[in-house]
């Protein structure tokens, strides 16, 4: 069933202190994808912003930091590229682990770009 009125364009701040990273991305995730809304459909992105702040203060053990490892593959023959978290973290801020994060919780259709324009880091 689908509804007459229009959501509104609300803003979801989440706090990002002492917290994991997974717990932090999988709020975000849910507030992304409208679940939090009473206009919910699978089918539309609803105009919501997320702002996770303290992005630098997110507990995140070393063992994790050097343990993890985003893969990823050109098609071509030794295109094969691995990152640890750690580099990613030096390279480019707590922000892209955050927003990888986040983005690896989206369903991957059309609506995915979308949704992830609405996520905001602050560190």
């Amino acid at each position: 069933m689908t509804s007459n009125t229009k959501p509104k364009p609300t803003t979801y701040t989440i706090d990002a202190t002492d917290r994991t990273l997974g717990r932090v991305a999988s709020d975000a995730a849910h507030a992304l994808l409208g679940k939090r809304s009473v206009h919910f459909a699978k089918n539309q992105a609803i105009p919501v912003t997320v702002v996770i702040e303290n992005a630098d203060k997110l507990h995140l053990p070393s063992r994790r930091t050097k343990g993890k490892v985003y893969t990823r593959y050109s098609g071509y023959p030794g295109g094969f590229f691995e990152t640890r978290m750690d580099e990613l973290i030096t390279k480019k801020g707590i922000a892209e682990v955050l927003k990888k994060t986040v983005d690896g919780m989206i369903p991957r259709n059309k609506l995915r770009k979308p949704r992830m324009k609405n996520l905001v880091v602050k560190a």
